[in-house]
């Protein structure tokens, strides 16, 4: 397990489009199925990360709590299934009934959309307006699988709030730390800085 920063791609950013299966078959776009509402968050999760594992049960109930209010969310795996199995797609159809998770997850199997987000681990989380222009990203809270620090979704609840009352992106905003991206072989973006 590789600790992994995430590159914090700079703010007002336009949300990169992308066109992806989901775990039912279907292609969700950014522009096409999740715009129109207060705004959208994408996040870059994976099965078997110990980060994300660590964060679960409450990235589940926080994705319920952002659909209610109008934001558009979706997970995107884009971890190579031939390095790691656990994470290919009939797995990702599981782990979603599993977690109970309420949004789309969907497989960028090629990894072109993680690396038009310059994303680097799991988990990665961009929030954007309702304009698809980036409001936040980083981390979801201060806890880690070993800090101890209790999982409240402190940073990434803040920007939501934010965005929702209309005030300015929060500051400061912290890197998430998460397991790297699994790229496949030869595929690894410029911003990779290697591991495993």
């Amino acid at each position: 397990m590789v600790q992994t920063e995430s590159m914090m791609l700079p703010l007002g950013t336009p949300a990169p489009d992308f066109a992806l299966p989901d775990t039912e078959g279907r292609t969700v776009s950014l522009r096409g199925d999740l715009a129109g509402g207060q705004g959208v968050l994408v996040m870059f999760i994976c099965n078997h990360c110990p980060f994300v594992k660590h964060l679960r049960d409450e990235l589940a109930r926080f994705g319920r709590e952002c659909q209610q209010r109008g934001v558009a969310v979706a997970a995107i795996s884009a971890n190579s299934p031939e390095t790691h199995p656990d994470d290919g797609p009939e797995q990702m159809a599981r782990e979603r009934a599993e977690a109970g998770y309420t949004f789309p997850y969907l497989f960028d199997a090629d990894q072109s959309v993680a690396k038009a987000y310059r994303a680097a681990c799991t988990p990665d989380f961009y929030l954007f307006d309702a304009g698809l222009q980036l409001f936040y990203r980083g981390r979801f809270d201060e806890s880690t699988p070993k800090n101890g620090r209790p999982i409240t979704g402190t940073d990434l609840r803040g920007a939501v709030e934010a965005l929702l009352s209309g005030g300015a992106p929060p500051e400061p905003q912290y890197p998430s730390i998460g397991c790297n991206i699994k790229w496949e072989p030869g595929n690894e973006p410029e911003y990779f800085s290697g591991g495993g």
